[in-house]
């Protein structure tokens, strides 16, 4: 929620270009805020004895979230892939193999990504990559 409004209030004072924050260097600043939130996050839930395994999601989301921004300080990858990926490989870990059709979520994703011209398919594969990664925490964790 936190980051939400510190992107929309940055696109109201016009120092992002708008909500998708396409302009790379950008994205630093709602990344960061967006850090710290799930970094109080993860102290709230150790505070109230949260369940392993919400625990385990929030902290693959802070791993996620950090490499997302090491990467964006180079180079523009997609944060909409890396979520969608991560997503869909914690669902079929927690879940199960049924939920292995949520897989064709990733490549509709990638495709709106393209079409909106957002995107390389580089930087698709390396944020779906990226995501997909973070269920290896989320499975290390839980």
């Amino acid at each position: 929620m936190i980051p939400l409004a510190i992107v929309r209030l940055g696109v109201h004072r016009g120092k992002l270009t708008d909500m998708y924050i396409p302009v790379r260097k950008q994205r630093i600043i709602p990344l960061i805020a967006t850090l710290a939130s799930v970094v109080t996050a993860i102290a709230l839930l150790h505070v109230l004895h949260a369940p392993r395994e919400v625990f385990a999601l929030v902290i693959a989301g802070l791993v996620g979230l950090t490499s997302g921004l090491t990467v964006t300080m180079w180079w523009k990858i997609s944060v909409h892939n890396a979520v969608t990926g991560g997503t869909v490989m914690i669902l079929v870990l927690a879940y199960g193999p049924f939920l292995l059709p949520a897989v064709l979520l990733i490549p509709a994703v990638g495709w709106s990504r393209r079409a909106l011209k957002a995107h390389t398919l580089a930087q698709l594969i390396c944020g779906t990559a990226l995501g997909s990664s973070t269920a290896l925490v989320f499975a290390l964790v839980r």
